[in-house]
């Protein structure tokens, strides 16, 4: 009987220590976490973003029902929108009447950059085996005539290109992790010279743009989450104190960049379904936003491009799989389509 009454009275002081633990002072309720319901969204924006201006892009054209990783993103010189898909190798040309069409150039090939020289060929950067050997290949506009433009032997991995105004251009080296920094950024120039390094120690150098006058380069860091604004004294030199990180973005995924005619960065957000948009200082000015983020869809938003003489931003994205396929989307940009590189037409 003795050890029975302990026992109840152990238990008993166990609940009130319990309730005094869990009771406030004053006997109101508990102190509660109020969660506002745009930061419930399956990717909510940070406080800092919820207030930039925002739209909400418009559906333009269905590529595929499938979760295509759409990637490269540019205009040929007859004004086809040509783009790629990353890992089955193919390319795909969508003409102003929205007539779709593909071709697989060389099927071992992991496009995810592509830049259209003075000459009207397109340059290619593809990401090889994802690991170290990756290159730069040239092909005519259909897919022919395919030629070396970087060896995978190099042991480069090449993701975005860009020309400049002498018809050299830069690459990004897609290489390392979060707390690798073993990416960077090269230059080749129009003879076809090796590649020379720009921009080194990067954590997988991804999206690469030249402002329009050539004399700014901006690059984003994917697995560092930063944006790059570096000043050039000529194409492989950084100016004096010219290379600055203007913006750490929240919850990763910088992906490729595009420039309009007055200097405006757009990034792409993969995993985040928007395009964010910076002032050419690198202050953050805007956001476009993809339908039904907040539910988790199209969220692999990859790349974008403005259709050169207009102000028709094209905004590429993938479902994965989450039932959407792969969409490309369509918003007005701050101002027209700089030229595709420096000084071309």
């Amino acid at each position: 009987m003795n050890r029975l009454i302990s026992t109840l009275i152990l238990t008993a002081g166990v609940i009130f220590t319990s309730s005094v633990a869990y009771g406030t002072e004053d006997g109101n309720a508990l102190p509660a976490l109020e969660i506002p319901q745009s930061l419930k969204s399956v990717v909510p924006l940070a406080m800092a973003e919820a207030d930039l201006p925002s739209v909400e892009a418009k559906k333009y054209f269905k590529v595929s029902d499938k979760g295509l990783q759409l990637e490269c993103p540019t205009f040929d010189a007859r004004g086809d929108l040509v783009f790629c898909e990353v890992f089955g190798g193919t390319v795909f040309r969508l003409t102003p009447e929205k007539r779709l069409s593909s071709f697989v150039p060389d099927p071992q090939l992991r496009p995810a950059g592509f830049a259209v020289h003075p000459d009207g060929r397109i340059y290619m950067a593809e990401l090889g085996d994802f690991a170290s050997r990756g290159s730069v290949i040239a092909m005519a506009a259909d897919g022919t005539d395919v030629q070396t433009v970087v060896s995978r032997d190099d042991g480069f991995l090449p993701d975005d290109l860009v020309f400049d105004t002498k018809g050299g251009f830069y690459f990004t080296d897609f290489k390392g992790g979060s707390s690798v920094a073993t990416g960077g950024v090269y230059y080749i120039g129009p003879n076809g010279d090796k590649p020379v390094l720009v921009v080194p120690n990067l954590r997988i150098a991804n999206g690469l743009a030249l402002s329009p006058d050539g004399k700014t380069l901006w690059v984003s860091e994917l697995a560092g989450s930063l944006l790059h604004r570096i000043s050039l004294s000529d194409p492989t030199t950084i100016a004096p104190f010219g290379s600055s990180v203007v913006y750490n973005f929240v919850g990763g995924g910088p992906d490729s960049l595009r420039v309009d005619a007055e200097g405006n960065v757009y990034v792409a957000m993969y995993g985040q379904g928007r395009i964010m948009v910076f002032s050419p200082q690198g202050f953050p000015v805007g956001q476009y936003l993809l339908p039904e983020r907040d539910q988790g869809h199209n969220l692999r938003s990859t790349s974008m491009v403005i259709r050169p003489g207009t102000d028709e931003l094209l905004i590429f994205t993938n479902d994965w799989d989450k039932g959407q396929g792969s969409t490309i989307f369509v918003a007005r940009a701050l101002a027209k389509a700089a030229s595709q590189s420096p000084g071309m037409p």
